[in-house]
């Protein structure tokens, strides 16, 4: 995965502020306030899917151009 593409970017940040909370936070209830994404066991199953996403995304490869020129007004809203 390129290391500027957006999805790439926005997880290693997210991943990377999460892991700085569990090394410093020995305390479950604390670091379940300052990550805020709910209880550990919630925590583990966000990781779990997003691994499962990013492992998607290899296969999917988003970043690379598209095949063929998307439709006309495709992005236009509303339409």
């Amino acid at each position: 995965m390129p290391k500027d593409s957006a999805y790439r970017v926005n997880t290693e940040a997210i991943v990377n502020a999460r892991r700085s909370v569990v090394t410093q936070e020995s305390d479950l209830n604390l670091l379940e306030s300052k990550i805020g994404g709910g209880q550990v066991e919630e925590l583990i199953l966000q990781a779990s899917r997003e691994l499962s996403l990013a492992r998607k995304m290899l296969e999917w490869k988003p970043w690379e151009p598209l095949v063929e020129d998307a439709p006309k007004d495709q992005w236009k809203w509303p339409m």
